[in-house]
């Protein structure tokens, strides 16, 4: 079920926290993935590793830190213990890209969407951050949902991703 309004904006148009303390705590998982399109030369650094140390390695944690605090970096979002969140990140030489993709997970009143896509978000950011020096046109997108499941409006699979 999709809703018909924006949630985190009340009757007058200001901004609010949705009160969660009413529904029922759920398992609730959420999917994302994103991408960094870069030369296939930086590419390729990426694939044999940097001075920097190995750049999905350290993707991996940024990701998994940015999903503990999206609280702190999305003001509406509330702060939610995470059961679990994973990154993975692989090379995709066809498209010259670092594919990343979370899943977060956690038992509680609301959702953890916002979790999933700014692992991906933070994963992506340190991508960029340790390939600028090779290649600074990097291209950071297509950030999206992909599945979440739990609470009352179900489970949800995004259809036709691209």
């Amino acid at each position: 079920m999709v809703s018909d309004r924006l949630t985190h904006v009340d009757e007058t148009g200001a901004a609010r926290m949705v009160d969660v303390g009413g529904k029922t705590v759920t398992r609730r998982r959420a999917v994302a993935r994103g991408a960094v399109r870069m030369s296939p030369e930086a590419l390729e650094l990426v694939r044999e590793g940097s001075k920097k140390g190995d750049v999905l390695q350290v993707a991996r944690i940024a990701g998994i830190q940015g999903a503990k605090r999206t609280a702190d970096l999305i003001p509406l979002c509330h702060p939610l213990p995470l059961d679990a969140v994973q990154v993975d990140l692989r090379i995709d030489a066809p498209s010259s890209s670092v594919i990343i993709e979370a899943t977060a997970s956690t038992s509680g009143r609301t959702g953890v969407e916002m979790e999933a896509m700014t692992a991906v978000s933070a994963a992506a950011l340190t991508v960029y951050d340790m390939v600028k020096a090779v290649d600074r046109g990097m291209v950071i997108g297509q950030i999206l949902l992909l599945e979440k499941e739990g609470g009352r409006s179900g489970h949800w699979i995004r259809e036709n991703s691209p």
